[in-house]
């Protein structure tokens, strides 16, 4: 007889189970399974990591936790090998990497979510780097990310050396951008292939709850910056995990609750929940927090390349490995965009794409991947060891062209949107006016903080060139001092392979200041320095800065006697490379130096880094960084080799170049500056690095200009700005298409001289950058800025805080001043062409004297020597420099008022004018090459010039194979007026201007006679 009815009964069954479960996981925090881990041997140890291997004879399973807790258990110790074995056969050997704040149990969370268990029964060979609970590790705490890195690369060799193989490496999350980082610092050596969970790449694309880059950033690194020190508890990472994804977690909770009372449903998954809920979490180390939001979320250099492990140049650019990626649909931690833009970051890496209807642990853990993850990874992993001849459908390719075209950022799912999927659609209208709302104030907050951060960068740059006087303590060396001070474990510049940070290089300048005070070198000597492009020459410059001597850069292949005569040189240091030019010298005191202080041959010339600074005593006259606005600091040479023209560069000079290039490239520290240019010459030393350490900026210095190593450079680097001179950029513009331009993060190509013809192509080849143009006289402060990029060939506006400059009328007759009345010059109206001045200090020193009493009684003006008209819109186009007129019958004819229309033909590669005798006269010739697969034509060239005045339009327009170009990239006429007008044929046609018509007609041998006769009996043959 039943003593109690089954509708009570049933119920009071159910709450009596669930109660009774509820107790045990209390008390135990959570329900025994009975489950036993996969069994492992521990292979080697380290104070960094332990290496399991997951063998098919491991019987004897190691407690990771307890082993954990003893980080000397079983004689630790770096590198001790326990048993390194091959057992595993011929399988392909698979290293498996957790992320930091996961511990390594996440591969083999339970038999029913069991990675490493799914791939031994699959004939792989399993392996699992564990870095420990670093709360519980001696050290832990202090890891960076490097440590980590350098400890998956260790382990790549370890397997290798045990196994004989190539290892694939396998990372979920965070582990997955580990083994990105590892094979691309091993340039993929040793590395089979790439496997990795739900791992971003650009994380710009993974900013957490929908947040704007305008707050998560900012946000972010006030957040690093308290947390450095600390790092971040297992708990905070456990429960910020949870607020990323909750709609998961609060179903999986529900779920779990309303399963209580039924233990057979909840322990398939209790190991899985148990995991997340607690024992699977770690805590992050403060530097390797901090390095990962600097690195990769603030720089975004897994995506744009650049960043360091250690003192090493690091790019993804590298991995020529192939790899699979497995992104999730419902993955709110890592969005798809974020983990797809490795097509981005690899593009020389074939790549195969998984999509799975998971969330983030979803994707390794669970049983979507016992039943689509590990087994399409073990399969992968069969073709690539070449174990199964063909890759059945699980993956799909992505095609590396396709890669080509740019991917769009989207923003990752909010949690409003995370729980409108979990609710459904019923409130549709309210969130989507809502999010209507919200995303146009942030848009509207967006503008206003990039005005507002704008503001603030630029301000005080400007601020700072307004209040510099001749008398302002002001220098490169005070500049590299206060980035030291400010942030010492920055990244200064990089060159090679190598990284050097601000208090590296301070501390590398200290050491030249003692050196050359060692030798007698003071405050005001000019001091000759003959170096190729190398960190110890940029650091010899700036430590002669902080000394207060002057720097006189030679110019390799110039003439080193004369350089040395104008630069009132009184000793040369110089590289062993460049040593034979100077050491047979007579008279000047030669030094050594560069090379790091390794024993050489030195030719007995004393070399400085021999030198034992720590006996050297600093004078009492020495104080560092005491140059002036007003001091002289550097000494270049233009103008050609066999007769170089030295140009003086003050402190303040070399301030003007620096601010103008930060504030009118927008520099910031997320940039990095790539100079193609020797120190030697002005875009090296002024634009490049003056730019980049006025902006905060890295500086990335090329040994020399190689186009075949241009782009490898540009990712390796992470190069956002790249600086030119002239048509330098020619060569890699007409190269063919190279895999690393792929989504290059180039945002600007900053110069001067850019031909017109090369700078729309240029922006062609390298979208989305912009050119940003500056012309700079060769005395004084005349500095003009094309900043608004939207008239190419055009100079545009002076720099803020630069010198004041005018246009007066010229007359090109008389090489005077066109003067007024009252004996003042005539300032040029707009349209009109003009001589530019710059206005300059009473107490500026210059080499050629200012003129004086100009546009009033007293003031006082240098001349630049070239003619500039001013547009409308107050932008200013280059007429010619004053020296390089062409005169014609006595008049003068400018030149790139003719250059610059036969550049805009879609034909012209580039084109130059220049004049050719002709009996009592001199005939005006342009000369142009034209681009491969292209076609001039005679009206093409009419066309072109019938905007410029008769008197202004060339006699002579002829096709040449190629318009020279100076050692600097400069196109020049170089022996072009040698061959007089040409002889007109099929490849290289000659036309003539006839005057009678106005036209252009093939030059023949008649008409060539004829122009070369006298001008008073020259009869060209009739129409």
């Amino acid at each position: 007889m039943r003593l109690v009815p089954s509708f009570v009964g049933k119920p009071l069954a159910t709450l009596g189970a669930a109660a009774k479960n509820a107790i045990e996981v209390a008390r135990l925090g959570g329900l025994e399974t009975g489950e036993q881990p996969t069994p492992f041997r521990v292979v080697v140890r380290d104070p960094m990591y332990r290496l399991r291997h997951y063998a098919t004879d491991a019987t004897d399973a190691t407690d990771a936790t307890d082993d954990a807790d003893d980080p000397n258990a079983d004689g630790g110790g770096v590198g001790v090998g326990v048993g390194v074995d091959a057992s595993s056969g011929d399988a392909p050997p698979m290293l498996l990497v957790p992320p930091l704040m996961l511990t390594a149990e996440v591969y083999d969370v339970s038999p029913q979510s069991s990675g490493v268990r799914v791939l031994q029964l699959a004939g792989i060979d399993p392996w699992v780097i564990d870095f420990g609970s670093p709360e519980r590790e001696i050290g832990g705490t202090e890891r960076n990310l490097a440590d980590h890195v350098l400890a998956v690369d260790a382990a790549v060799d370890q397997i290798r050396s045990a196994t004989g193989r190539d290892v694939i490496l396998a990372g979920y999350s965070q582990g997955g951008m580990f083994c990105y980082q590892a094979a691309a610092y091993r340039r993929s050596q040793g590395i089979a292939g790439i496997v990795t969970f739900g791992s971003p790449v650009d994380l710009r694309g993974a900013l957490p709850l929908g947040l704007p880059e305008s707050i998560a950033i900012p946000t972010a690194t006030f957040t690093v910056d308290v947390l450095a020190g600390r790092g971040v508890p297992a708990w905070v990472t456990r429960n910020a995990f949870s607020l990323l994804d909750p709609v998961n977690v609060l179903r999986q909770r529900l779920h779990f609750v309303r399963q209580l009372h039924d233990r057979e449903a909840l322990l398939p998954r209790e190991g899985q929940r148990r995991f997340l809920m607690g024992q699977g979490w770690v805590a992050w180390p403060g530097p390797a927090v901090a390095e990962f939001v600097r690195q990769f979320l603030v720089h975004n250099r897994m995506l744009a390349g650049g960043f360091t492990i250690g003192n090493h140049t690091v790019t993804l650019a590298d991995i020529d490995v192939p790899i699979l990626y497995f992104v999730g649909d419902q993955d709110d931690i890592a969005p798809a965009q974020a983990v797809r833009a490795i097509r981005q970051a690899a593009p020389r890496a074939s790549i195969y794409e998984v999509s799975l209807p998971a969330g983030h642990f979803g994707l390794v853990v669970g049983r979507t991947a016992g039943v689509r993850t590990w087994p399409v990874v073990s399969v992968w992993a069969h073709w690539l060891s070449r174990d199964i001849p063909e890759l059945p459908d699980i993956a799909r390719y992505i095609d590396p062209a396709g890669a080509l075209v740019p991917f769009e950022r989207q923003s990752p799912r909010s949690t409003l949107e995370s729980l409108q999927a979990g609710v459904g659609y019923a409130v549709d209208s309210a969130v989507e006016t809502a999010r209507t709302i919200t995303n146009s104030t942030l848009h509207s907050l967006s503008m206003a903080r990039k005005v507002t951060e704008e503001a603030v960068v630029q301000l005080p740059r400007l601020a700072r060139l307004g209040r510099t006087r001749p008398d302002t303590r002001l220098s490169m060396a005070l500049l590299l001092d206060e980035r030291a001070r400010r942030a010492p474990d920055d990244v200064l510049f990089l060159f090679g392979d190598r990284a050097y940070s601000n208090a590296a290089v301070k501390g590398r300048i200290d050491s030249i200041v003692r050196g050359l005070i060692s030798i007698g070198v003071h405050q005001g000597e000019h001091v000759a320095v003959l170096m190729g492009t190398r960190p110890s020459a940029l650091a010899l410059l700036a430590a002669l800065n902080r000394l207060g001597a002057v720097a006189v850069l030679l110019r390799p292949g110039a003439d080193v006697p004369r350089q040395l005569r104008l630069g009132q040189v009184g000793r040369i240091i110089t590289d062993a490379e460049n040593a034979s030019m100077v050491r047979r010298l007579s008279g000047t005191p030669v030094y050594l130096f560069g090379g790091g202080g390794r024993e050489r041959e030195t030719g007995g010339l004393i070399d400085l880094e021999r030198v034992d600074i720590s006996k050297v005593r600093l004078p009492r006259w020495y104080e560092p960084n005491m140059g002036r606005g007003g001091d002289l600091a550097f000494v270049l040479f233009t103008g050609d080799a066999a007769n170089p023209r030295p140009t003086r560069i003050t402190n303040s000079r070399w301030a003007l170049s620096a601010f103008g290039t930060a504030t009118a490239g927008a520099l910031t520290r997320e940039d990095t500056v790539y100079s193609i240019n020797p120190l030697s010459h002005p875009a090296g030393l002024l634009t490049s690095v003056g730019g980049a350490v006025a902006g905060g900026a890295r500086l990335a210095l090329a040994s020399s200009f190689d186009v075949d190593t241009f782009w490898e450079e540009v990712r390796r680097y992470g190069v956002t700005v790249v600086s030119y001179v002239w048509a330098q950029l020619r060569d890699i513009v007409q190269a063919p298409p190279n895999p690393f331009e792929r989504h290059h993060a180039i945002r600007l190509l900053v110069g001067s001289g850019m031909p017109p013809s090369l700078w729309r192509r240029a922006e062609d080849r390298f979208a989305p950058a912009r050119v940003l143009e500056f012309w700079a006289a060769t005395e004084g402060e005349a500095v003009l800025a094309n900043v608004r990029d939207v008239k190419p060939g055009c100079q545009g506006r002076p720099l803020p805080d630069s010198a004041q400059l005018r246009i007066a009328r010229f007359d090109t007759g008389t090489g005077q001043l066109k003067l007024a009345s009252n004996g003042l010059a005539l300032p040029a109206r707009p349209g009109h062409v003009g001589l530019l001045l710059a206005k300059v200090d009473h107490a500026q020193q210059t080499i050629a004297p200012p003129l004086r009493s100009v546009f009033s009684r007293g003031d006082a003006w240098l001349s630049t020597e070239t003619l500039f008209v001013r547009d409308t819109d107050g932008d200013h186009w280059l007429v010619d420099a004053v020296a390089t007129l062409v005169r014609r019958k006595g008049v003068a004819v400018p030149t790139m008022p003719i250059v610059r229309p036969l550049a805009d033909l879609d034909a012209v590669d580039l084109s130059i004018t220049y004049g050719v005798e002709a009996g009592d006269d001199t005939l005006v010739v342009a000369a142009v090459s034209v681009r491969a697969g292209y076609r001039l034509t005679v009206e093409d060239v009419g066309r072109a010039l019938s905007a410029v005045p008769a008197d202004q339009q060339p006699d002579v327009v002829r096709v040449v194979p190629e318009v020279p170009l100076s050692d600097w990239h400069r196109p020049i006429a170089g022996r072009l007026p040698e061959d007089g007008l040409g002889r007109s044929t099929k490849a290289h046609p000659v036309w003539y201007r006839d005057a009678s018509t106005g036209r252009f007609r093939t030059l023949t041998a008649a008409a060539r006679a004829a122009l070369l006769e006298p001008a008073a009996v020259r009869r060209l043959p009739s129409a």
